[in-house]
């Protein structure tokens, strides 16, 4: 350990610090939106930089590999960017992209829920059995459905939280169960077909074809996020702490709606305005509001940082533990209703395959750290959709699935790469 005590003021107790090659490489963090006050379009710059310096790279990395990723398949296919291809990619992701929220939610404790991909299949399983084998009411069905997972992940939550059982055994051992659960349930058929006129089937075939709809849509997003914005930085002006000027919101706004309508253009151009995108869209906004607005969220983010600093800050870690393994049950019975609208059936192949690894890679490509404490439910909708783009892209080229899952755990590699040498850098620069 190297000491450093040229730092003692004259006529002072001498100052020592520990690790100075640290000290000197610490970064110190000022709120940006004063920078932006002080220093106008100079601010960015500057907080631009400490962010790179200090590793803070948020979604860079994954909205520039995406970009990378529709360039090069664009320049093999023309077909990539077509607007049939570009809405059917957005359908097919949705179900993967329910399971990978929830899973958001599991990461941030910096834990693990490997029993998603079998919950999910239950899921549809247990909604194919109550609705068309034993003619129950297709909304009661769907809310069961919904709640199996539930029930599923209490349970997983009460064995990690209550009894100590590690996160990885509990779900290792939910993903067992529950699949020999689902495989029970649909008998020895093995596929029940589902009502392609039912409520589930609708999750994924239905689309509003007037125009006025993907456009109102657009619209609504990029007043609300205006609203919100100009109305949260009055708050922050009112409270006497730092806020973004009204020019940066208006930037900020223009650039959403640019892209939200060019979406709705893409969109209104083959059969309008899915349903699905619809829904996924309103989950990403209440979960990210709730994790980011509420109590609740801050105690989520809290465990990710520190069990012990949560329990003596009054925090009920148990009851925060089961309830987030209640959420990533309940999302992942979500994603299975989206999986069994999309084949319009319930079979024993629901929630096996690549399903598991394709939602935990969504959740860690987007940008959710592995190591707990970091990460938002928006993470979920670019992993998967960097996921979705190299399955169609390679799908268009006619490459194999085996190439498939190469590419795929290349790119999980990489970002967990990223996300452990942000991390060191975090720590190096003081931040961590």
């Amino acid at each position: 350990m190297s000491i450093d005590k040229t730092s003692a003021a004259p006529g002072s107790e001498e100052h020592v610090v520990e690790n100075p090659e640290a000290a000197k490489a610490a970064v110190t963090v000022v709120d940006p939106r004063l920078l932006v006050r002080e220093q106008g379009l100079a601010g960015y710059v500057t907080e631009f930089k400490r962010k790179m310096k200090s590793g803070d790279l948020g979604s860079i990395p994954v909205v520039i590999g995406l970009a990378i990723i529709w360039l090069i398949f664009t320049s093999l296919n023309s077909n990539f960017l077509t607007a049939g291809n570009l809405s059917d990619m957005s359908v097919a992701m949705v179900g993967t992209g329910m399971i990978a929220v929830g899973i958001v939610f599991v990461l941030l404790l910096g834990e693990i829920d490997l029993s998603v991909g079998s919950v999910s299949g239950v899921a549809g399983a247990s909604f194919a059995v109550l609705n068309v084998t034993n003619g129950m009411n297709e909304w009661l069905a769907f809310v069961l459905a919904i709640l199996t997972g539930t029930v599923a992940g209490v349970l997983h939550g009460f064995f990690f939280a209550k009894i100590g059982v590690p996160a990885f055994a509990v779900t290792l051992a939910g993903l067992l169960f529950w699949n020999g659960f689902m495989l029970q349930i649909l008998g020895d058929n093995g596929t029940i077909n589902l009502d392609p006129d039912g409520v589930v089937a609708q999750l994924t075939s239905y689309y509003f074809s007037d125009v006025a709809a993907a456009y109102g849509l657009a619209a609504v997003v990029t007043a609300g996020y205006f609203l919100s914005s100009f109305y949260g930085n009055r708050r922050r002006e009112a409270a006497g702490v730092p806020s973004r000027p009204v020019s940066e919101t208006v930037v900020r706004t223009v650039l959403l709606a640019v892209l939200a309508f060019a979406v709705a253009i893409v969109f209104n151009q083959y059969k309008g305005l899915p349903l699905a995108v619809v829904i996924f869209i309103a989950v990403l906004l209440v979960t990210d509001f709730v994790l980011r607005r509420t109590a609740y969220g801050r105690k989520v983010f809290a465990l990710g940082g520190s069990v012990e600093a949560s329990r003596r800050a009054g925090i009920n870690v148990e009851a925060v533990r089961i309830s987030v393994f209640a959420i990533s049950g309940t999302f992942a019975a979500v994603g299975g209703l989206f999986i069994a609208s999309k084949i319009a059936a319930a079979n024993q192949g629901a929630g096996g395959g690549d399903l598991l690894m394709n939602a935990i890679a969504a959740a860690v490509i987007g940008g959710t750290s592995l190591f707990g404490g970091r990460g938002r439910t928006w993470n979920a909708l670019l992993g998967v959709l960097v996921i979705v783009s190299i399955q169609y892209g390679l799908a268009l080229e006619g490459i194999a699935s085996p190439v498939q899952y190469m590419i795929t755990g290349g790119v999980l590699l990489a970002t967990v790469v990223i996300d452990a040498v942000t991390r060191k850098t975090q720590k190096t620069a003081g931040r961590a």
